[in-house]
């Protein structure tokens, strides 16, 4: 197809895709205030809250990814017309999640006594202290908001997390405004200032989404159909063992991402706050990118449940098109500013040089960081992750991390070089997953098992190509 005959698609994914973007950038906006009123702080704060967070991220992206297990299984169902199995569905998911938020929380709260021994600068661990602890107490609402969430995603509506997100958001940063520095008469309460405000957001976040979930008649009409006895055991190993492998891939990415930051802390806290500028830039680009990968999930499980294998494969290679558009901007734009976003941060000339190195690099990993998520986002669509879960682990753990500590260590070249290795693991993952798409959708089509026509119980015409 040429690049003409592909702009149904643009539109179609972007439709889906755009609510996505405005909750993912409104989130990291919020991670960008939190950063900005705390690195005004001082150097330490920012350090502490970067460490903190490089920890938090592994649970956060664990139990992200395994909420996301409902989305395709929902997508699916959904493009058959199926809406009892929809139904089941969310019940079993909504079970596994209640579980896994309990034993999650306990884990990262485990960890957290074990911060003195990852080998960081004391005063550093003292703020990362302050703030970590106050997080992990929201894992709980926050894993029920993902939760319904990305069954809001799997029937198609992405408008709903969008407003509550952005509600939320302004909250938050309004808190941290009065908490972080004391204003309209509350106590100045620096680091756990800024933690406390997330953590309220996050509570009232679950809470309105929930309301929704009973109360708005797009989604009660699958409450309704629910059964009885719709949580059943079998049921929740079948979901377990979708989640499951979603969570281990995303930790593996992540975890790479967060040793990675552990690296550049051995460096000194001057390498740290600049690590997490550059790293506050790659993740709001990347979020918004994500916004590419929800809608590649969705539409190709939708097609896929309908029967239209064809316009699977079409949007997921639209999502890549859109995706590495979006990161081209973002790395024009950071290429551009390299010398003067870090003054944004803090004023400190120790951080600002080695600030802007890193953002240069990060402008040219994005790229590749677009391939392998729109891909990866595809294949998900598919119910495919155990082979891409094996790739997860030869990017970021074969290549990315060696290569960033030779890099980074051997070699002499810092931070910069454990940005470099980065790099080389998101280049690895892009190939892994693109080709993978691509063989998985053909083999499926070649097969043309599945007749629309004849099984599908029916698709409306706003989740299908025609």
């Amino acid at each position: 197809m040429t690049l003409r005959e592909y702009v149904p698609f643009y539109k179609r994914n972007l439709k889906v895709a755009f609510p996505v973007m405005i909750t993912q950038a409104g989130q990291v906006l919020v991670q960008l205030a939190d950063n900005i009123m705390v690195g005004h702080l001082g150097a330490a704060q920012l350090a502490g809250v970067s460490f903190a967070n490089a920890i938090i991220m592994i649970g956060l992206v664990f139990a992200i990814g395994f909420a996301q297990g409902v989305t395709p299984v929902v997508g699916q169902h959904f493009g058959k017309g199926d809406g009892r199995a929809v139904a089941v569905a969310l019940s079993n998911s909504a079970a596994l999640n209640a579980i896994m938020a309990v034993v999650l929380t306990g884990i990262m709260l485990t960890v957290g006594v074990f911060m003195d021994r990852m080998g960081q600068d004391q005063e550093v661990l003292r703020y990362a202290k302050q703030y970590y602890f106050i997080i992990v107490a929201g894992f709980i609402p926050m894993i029920a908001f993902f939760n319904v969430r990305f069954f809001s995603e799997g029937i198609g509506n992405t408008r709903n997390e969008m407003w509550i997100t952005i509600g939320t958001n302004i909250l938050n940063i309004f808190l941290n405004w009065v908490l972080i520095y004391g204003k309209l008469g509350a106590p100045a309460l620096g680091v756990a200032g800024a933690a406390w405000s997330t953590l309220i957001s996050r509570v009232l976040g679950a809470i309105a989404f929930l309301i929704i979930l009973f109360r708005v008649e797009e989604y009660r009409k699958f409450v309704r159909l629910t059964p009885r006895r719709a949580v059943h055991l079998r049921e929740m190993l079948r979901q377990l063992k979708l989640s499951l492998p979603i969570s281990l891939q995303n930790l593996l990415e992540v975890t790479a991402f967060s040793f990675a930051a552990i690296m550049v802390g051995w460096m000194g806290k001057y390498q740290l706050a600049a690590h997490q500028i550059a790293q506050n830039l790659s993740s709001l680009s990347f979020m918004i990118a994500t916004g590419i990968g929800a809608a590649a999930t969705i539409r190709v499980s939708h097609q896929f449940g309908a029967g239209r294998r064809e316009d699977a494969y079409h949007a997921g290679i639209a999502a890549v098109h859109m995706a590495v558009a979006i990161m081209v901007f973002f790395g024009l734009l950071f290429i551009s500013l390299h010398r003067v976003i870090p003054f944004i941060y803090t004023e400190d000339p120790a951080v600002i040089p080695i600030a802007g190195r890193l953002i240069i690099i990060l402008a040219l990993y994005q790229v590749f960081d677009a391939v392998q998520l729109a891909s990866r986002s595809s294949l998900l669509g598919l119910k495919d992750i155990n082979i891409p879960t094996v790739f997860s682990g030869i990017s970021y753990y074969v290549i990315c991390l060696p290569s960033a500590y030779l890099l980074g260590f051997t070699f002499g070249l810092g931070p910069d070089g454990v940005w470099i290795g980065l790099l080389l693991g998101l280049a690895v993952a892009a190939l892994l997953f693109n080709v993978r798409f691509r063989r998985v959708c053909r083999r499926y089509i070649a097969q043309g098992k599945y007749d629309y026509r004849e099984n599908s119980l029916h698709a409306s015409p706003s989740h299908s190509e025609e």
